[in-house]
């Protein structure tokens, strides 16, 4: 029987830890430190890949990642053409929301995943459909101010306060909240890797 492998999280996001727990894995967290505004791709699909290249790379050239598997992962929101992270300040946060009420945007979360073992690496996009509600300038106003919508990619997030304001998703609902987990199965297989072979007992 061969040891398990440990799985490291390249990533400070609590949802895509609880979404990893939640599925029976037991990851390391390792944040990055990756300059996000330093890198551009030609499309948001691209962009999130390559901001997830770049934080799993990071962290498995670490000696604390040696023989590890590291995942790492970006989103962003796609919106009239345009990559939408998270926004600056509470304005940008408003006007994003009212920019977005009633319309529908596609959420592109990048994943790399790398064998630090073997030196192999894959990487790939999901991507999701969202259908924004029509809340409210006050509803609007309530939930900037909570302060939620700062630290998330396109100003909101399924599994929190903005749940009510998004009337649908098209697809896998953890591209949504930043980690597909029917992709980063097939990118382990691409690996040679099972994921069953992950989960923590």
């Amino acid at each position: 029987m061969t040891a398990q492998r440990t799985l490291i999280l390249a990533s400070a996001s609590p949802a895509r830890l609880g979404l990893l727990r939640q599925s029976g894995f037991a990851p390391k967290v390792i944040v990055s430190g990756v300059d996000e505004e330093a890198l551009s791709a030609g499309t948001p699909a691209e962009l999130a890949r390559v901001l997830a290249e770049a934080k799993a790379a990071a962290v498995a050239g670490l000696p604390e990642a040696a023989g590890s598997l590291v995942i790492g992962c970006d989103s962003v929101l796609e919106l009239d053409g345009q990559a939408l992270g998270k926004p600056a300040d509470a304005e940008e946060a408003t006007a994003r929301w009212k920019s977005m009420r009633g319309r529908a945007g596609v959420l592109r979360t990048g994943h790399c995943v790398i064998d630090t073992a073997s030196g192999r690496r894959t990487s790939a996009t999901a991507s999701t459909t969202v259908r924004f509600g029509e809340p409210t300038d006050d509803e609007i106003a309530a939930y900037v101010a909570s302060g939620e919508p700062l630290h998330v990619a396109g100003a909101f997030t399924l599994d929190g306060r903005s749940a009510p304001f998004i009337d649908g998703i098209d697809g896998d609902a953890g591209t949504v909240i930043g980690l597909s987990l029917p992709l980063f199965r097939r990118l382990l297989a691409e690996l040679d890797v099972r994921i069953t072979d992950l989960w923590h007992d």
